[in-house]
């Protein structure tokens, strides 16, 4: 018998009795989305300030992708790959234009992806580059986020994700980020590697942005070693950063990436969250035919990986992306909220720096990472409508849907100018 929900109480009361304790989440229960607004079980509404990770980039409950949902639903779901589909194809020849790639291998979510790429790299190692079957090792940098799978945390320096779940599996090395030295030392020094994998900015780590050469040079490190530059763009891509791709850099192009000269064009390209517009989930790796082709048949897979619900869903939220220009939008924005938000860390002494690129945005509390100041100020963020949540303990990452406008912008950031003000440790 299902459960009607009648109060927020209600609802955070029965996720605690009946799931798994794995989050814990602003208190707060939402019952509606549309653009950049979301409402609690009561009505009241607030400003999204997280787009669910950055997967709801178009914008809560898009109408062009919710009716290519309903449209696709009505008519085929799900065959699996055991049989072709019609919509399969048409999406693998969109995708891999959109994204100027030979192949794509697509699956659910992000955390897959990330495995995907791992197998990939590696069967390129053994086949393609002729390094000793089960000798691969792939770089990393640490306070990386690429997912809670056990091949991830492996590699992971979060001990919240990863105490008690070992054994853990070998076969990554890790450096710290933004280190072009430390990279270069490993490539040289360490019998093969054969891989970078590198979110272009570390998002769940708060934000941190790398050099501007950072990208580029990392590709060219890994290809002077004949090493594979495998970029995770899970979270910052899909015009997140105010470019198609985070690893597009500064680039000037109003629609999709027309390879432009900024373009550092990854070998191995790990897409999910707004490849949906938050939707339904879809994920994809890209890569040109040199490095895809070494998956054949059997060799990996997944039910739902390509189904027609999903591709269609994918299609409808990237032509969103181009057609509303996004990209355009989310750069102009971006540097009005950096602004606001300078002008905020030199009138207070509660905020300390803020750092972002696109409507991808950090600001650091001045207040230790133990400290429960950057939870208590999202609560009170919360109690003026607007929502928002900490990473790394002194941190707040704000990242809205990218069709907000420059008024609400302004309004958001009157909003946490208030809160900041009027905040009491």
């Amino acid at each position: 018998m299902q459960t009607t929900i009648n109060s927020s109480k209600q609802a955070m009361e029965l996720e605690d009795q009946y799931g798994a304790h794995n989050y814990h989440p602003l208190p707060v229960v939402l019952a509606k989305g549309e653009g950049v607004y979301v409402w609690d079980v009561e009505g009241k509404r607030y400003y999204d300030f997280l787009s669910a990770y950055s997967a709801v980039n178009q914008g809560h409950c898009n109408p062009r992708i919710v009716n290519a949902l309903k449209e696709q639903a009505e008519t085929l779901t799900l065959t699996s790959r055991a049989f072709y589909n019609d919509v399969l194809g048409a999406y693998e020849k969109y995708v891999t234009e959109y994204f100027h790639f030979d192949k794509v291998l697509p699956m659910n979510t992000g955390a897959e992806a990330v495995e995907t790429a791992i197998k990939v790299c590696r069967k390129w190692a053994y086949e393609k580059r002729g390094v000793p079957e089960n000798e691969a090792k792939i770089i990393v940098c640490q306070n990386n986020f690429h997912g809670r799978t056990t091949t991830v945390i492996s590699f992971s320096n979060d001990e919240v994700a990863r105490k008690n779940f070992g054994p853990y599996t070998p076969g990554f090395i890790k450096i710290p980020y933004d280190d072009i030295e430390a990279l270069e030392k490993v490539l040289k020094e360490e019998k093969n590697v054969v891989g970078l994998l590198v979110e272009p900015i570390q998002g769940e780590a708060g934000v941190y942005t790398p050099a501007n050469d950072f990208v580029r040079r990392a590709k060219e490190a890994c290809h002077r070693h004949n090493a594979l530059f495998i970029a995770d763009e899970v979270q910052t891509g899909i015009a997140r950063t105010g470019s198609l791709l985070a690893v597009c850099g500064d680039c000037s192009c109003e629609n999709k990436c027309e390879r432009q000269p900024t373009y550092t064009k990854p070998d191995i390209l790990i897409l999910g969250k707004a490849l949906s517009g938050g939707v339904y989930p879809v994920s994809a790796v890209l890569a040109d035919n040199e490095v895809m082709e070494v998956i054949q048949p059997g060799q990996h897979g997944s039910t739902f990986g390509g189904n027609p619900l999903g591709c269609k869903v994918a299609m409808a939220a990237l032509d969103v992306v181009q057609d509303e220009k996004l990209m355009v939008n989310a750069r102009k924005l971006g540097k009005l909220f950096r602004e606001r938000m300078q002008e905020l860390v030199e009138k207070s002494d509660l905020v300390k720096l803020v750092r972002g690129k696109g409507l991808l945005n950090a600001v650091v509390i001045n207040d230790s990472e133990d400290s429960s100041t950057a939870w208590d100020l999202c609560v009170a963020l919360k109690e003026n409508g607007l929502l928002a949540k900490p990473t790394h303990g002194n941190i707040i990452r704000f990242a809205p849907p990218l069709v907000m406008t420059e008024e609400q912008l302004h309004e958001c950031c009157d909003i946490i100018e208030k809160t900041i003000n009027e905040f009491k440790k």
